[in-house]
């Protein structure tokens, strides 16, 4: 099964900015939906933001108008652009790619928000 990569992570202060990237070779991404999530240390994985296989986008409330999720299909790649972070951001961030016909989660990738 093809998984989705993550990559772009790393450690910030807070109110600075990371750009997660998102590729996933072999996956038809123009006809699938991308998803990115995060998941903390002692909770649950949550959703992020979302964009459908017809360009409509969604975001937690926690994270709108600070977070931009993007995608380009002919890469195929997506994008999750950060702004403003806050601590409360920390967490290890996933991809997540669905298909009409499966979907595949990558690996993650860490972003740190501190002082």
């Amino acid at each position: 099964q093809v998984r989705p990569v993550e990559s772009g992570g790393g450690w910030v202060q807070p109110g600075g900015s990371l750009r997660l990237s998102c590729t996933a070779p072999g996956i038809v991404f123009r006809s699938s939906a991308l998803g990115w999530y995060r998941q903390a240390p002692g909770k649950q994985r949550e959703l992020v933001a979302t964009d459908s296989s017809d360009g409509i986008t969604n975001y937690a409330d926690s994270v709108k108008g600070r977070f931009t999720i993007s995608r380009d299909n002919t890469r195929p790649t997506g994008w999750l652009q950060m702004n403003n972070l806050k601590p409360e951001d920390t967490a290890v961030y996933y991809c997540k790619v669905t298909t009409p016909w499966a979907a595949s989660w990558g690996q993650g990738t860490q972003v740190t928000v501190s002082s």
